[in-house]
């Protein structure tokens, strides 16, 4: 780590490759900021501003901007509040903890993440239909946070193991049972990696298009990743409409897209706060 951060101060500290280093940053921008670009374009052909005013005030196909956005908004808060309290409840298990089995119950945990969530759609389906969850915000919520909770305990464990261990041994021979240091000591430590992993959580859950589209037949509970395909059918089959659809992606995407750029600097400092022990 040491001997890449010395190449980088040698390699910025030189004009001419600062230049080069600079120039490559922003083809690299242009280049990713060029499909935004073409799709505000595209979505002002037509009535220009008033394709945009017309999703919010017209329902398209009796679902509106606002609902899209509520139920997406909804499904994430219930996705990563399940994640957030099972994961550091796991990870503060992982790392302080010390019971039988637990690295092969950790490695077992942490393997789920190789599992894809199209491998496990039959079994869902039949699960979800059981459980009487169709229809149903924690029926999408459930199994988010199911595919999430290997990496949620994977990020919590090791961070967990940086925070020392004497901190939990004086806690506890301040007579503090193991939920009162989980609540005054783990979790307090652990705050970056928590607001880290929240973020996440909510911006791969307004990204799931699988879960809505398999688990929701009602369409009140079109998310912003479905509605994508619920409006295509409405908007672009007519070449008036098509600067409107193009219009309802750019809405649909601006959740998405306002998360990661407010909550880049948490996501960075969870991810690497972990990464090197003192």
């Amino acid at each position: 780590m040491a001997e890449t951060s010395d190449a980088m101060r040698v390699l910025t500290g030189r004009k001419r490759d600062r230049r080069i280093l600079q120039g490559m940053l922003l083809l690299m921008g242009a280049i990713w900021l060029f499909p935004i670009y073409a799709a505000i374009k595209r979505s002002l052909e037509g009535g220009g501003t008033g394709n945009y005013t017309a999703l919010f005030t017209d329902p398209v196909g009796d679902v509106t901007i606002y609902d899209t956005y509520l139920n997406s908004f909804i499904i994430a808060v219930l996705h990563a509040g399940i994640v957030v309290g099972v994961g550091a409840l796991a990870g503060y298990a992982f790392s302080k903890l010390h019971f039988r089995g637990k690295e092969a119950l950790y490695y077992g945990i942490v393997l789920c993440l190789a599992v894809p969530g199209t491998a496990i759609l039959v079994p869902l389906y039949y699960t979800i239909r059981e459980a009487g969850l169709f229809d149903n915000y924690l029926g999408v919520a459930l199994p988010e946070a199911a595919l999430t909770l290997p990496f949620a305990v994977l990020l919590l464990r090791n961070f967990g193991d940086n925070i020392p261990d004497s901190l939990i041994e004086a806690a506890r021979m301040d007579r503090a049972g193991h939920w009162q240091v989980f609540r005054t000591v783990y979790l307090p430590l652990c705050r970056p990696a928590l607001v880290n992993l929240s973020i996440l959580c909510v911006m791969w859950s307004l990204q799931d298009f699988l879960f809505p589209s398999l688990l929701f037949t009602d369409e009140k509970y079109t998310t912003a990743a479905k509605a994508v395909q619920s409006f295509q059918q409405y908007l672009a089959t007519s070449p008036s409409d098509i600067g409107k659809y193009n219009a309802s992606l750019v809405l649909l995407a601006v959740p998405a897209l306002l998360l990661v750029v407010f909550g880049l600097r948490f996501i960075t400092a969870g991810l690497t706060s972990g990464g090197v022990k003192e």
